[in-house]
């Protein structure tokens, strides 16, 4: 049918293209404080939606108001954003979509079963690829020892032997996107790929692949171990004492996932006991994001094998920006009936 045909055919689509609109508008609310070029975003990229920020609200009263109309909504941590509201202010919820790309801080309960939850799948995977590269190549050319040496006045050249990385072997568990843009970066270094995900299939060019079930060969064999995978019931504690001991005495552990993946004595006791073992820690037991601290349980700045960040591997300029694109292509896929990337399992 032809627009310009007759005013009747003009009249038919428009009223099919208004029932369209209809059906995919929803009323969106940000539950995260939000800057001016946030904002600005997120009403150019919903202007066919109904946008709110609750930070424009100080009254309890609009914010109660708001929520109940709301029907997705984009959330760094919606457990702590809206603990103070009573949970049937919730029942409108039919998406929520996180900023962050891990999901172990929620509590599902608050959410009602109908509610779909989506983690940031994949956004930050470039800036956390480099960030473990970087800590890799640290920790293989023991840049900060000799470093510290260095500033001690000792010029140990013969004696300052560092690890070659060409022609070693990269572990990884969880081959996501994280994951994958770590080989790519590593790959220039020609190293062989050993792979751990949920379906022990891939279509990347790897050495090897695998699931969990094939974690020790993964350890045996591997140089360096990146962890990459999410925090569940079946990851929470999979890197302990005896999967340490698996790993070669002068191997490289890196953690950009969460911090109870490994066991925090275990991993202490064994960077302490294996003094050319190393390990690179991104990702802490105990957080500001989720405890509102960072505790540490054990001494581990003082041990000489440990490389730590604060949780920093995604924070590069702009970041916030192309979290929150990533985050609203996911839900424009919810508004278009579209696959939905990152819908995440409420047995956690």
């Amino acid at each position: 049918m032809n627009f310009i045909m007759t005013p009747t055919g003009y009249f038919v689509l428009t009223v099919r293209a208004v029932c369209l609109k209809l059906l995919i508008m929803k009323n969106i609310l940000i539950t995260y404080n939000t800057n001016e070029k946030e904002k600005e975003f997120y009403r150019n990229f919903f202007k066919d939606n109904v946008i709110s920020f609750i930070d424009d609200y100080t009254e309890s009263d609009e914010q109660e108001k708001i929520l109940l109309e709301s029907e997705i909504i984009i959330a760094w941590n919606p457990t702590k954003e809206l603990e103070k509201f009573d949970k049937d202010l919730f029942n409108n919820f039919q998406f929520i979509q996180l900023l962050s790309a891990g999901y172990d801080h929620l509590k599902f309960d608050m959410f009602s079963d109908k509610c779909l939850i989506a983690a940031n799948q994949g956004a930050y995977a470039p800036p956390m690829a480099e960030h473990t590269v970087a800590m890799i190549l640290a920790l293989a050319k023991r840049l900060r020892l000799y470093h510290n040496r260095m500033a001690e006045g000792k010029f140990e050249q013969l004696k300052s032997i560092t690890k070659q990385i060409k022609g070693s072997t990269l572990g990884i568990i969880g081959f996501g996107s994280i994951g994958k843009e770590v080989t790519k970066l590593m790959r220039s270094f020609d190293v062989k790929v050993m792979a751990l995900n949920t379906s022990g299939q891939t279509t990347e060019d790897v050495d090897f692949i695998g699931t969990l079930d094939d974690l020790d060969y993964l350890l045996i064999h591997s140089d360096f171990v990146v962890i990459s995978i999410p925090l569940t019931y079946e990851t929470d504690g999979l890197i302990g004492k005896r999967e340490l001991e698996l790993m070669k005495n002068d191997a490289i552990l890196i953690n950009v996932a969460r911090g109870p993946i490994i066991k925090e004595k275990d991993l202490y006791e064994h960077l302490k006991s294996h003094p050319d073992f190393s390990a690179g820690i991104d990702a802490w037991w105990i957080e500001p994001f989720k405890f509102g601290q960072f505790k540490i349980n054990y001494p581990f700045f003082e041990l000489p094998n440990l490389l730590g960040s604060p949780h920093n591997s995604a924070i590069v300029e702009n970041i916030l920006i192309e979290g929150a694109r990533k985050a609203a292509e996911n839900v424009k896929r919810f508004l278009n009936n579209d696959e939905i990337k990152g819908i995440v399992k409420r047995a956690l």
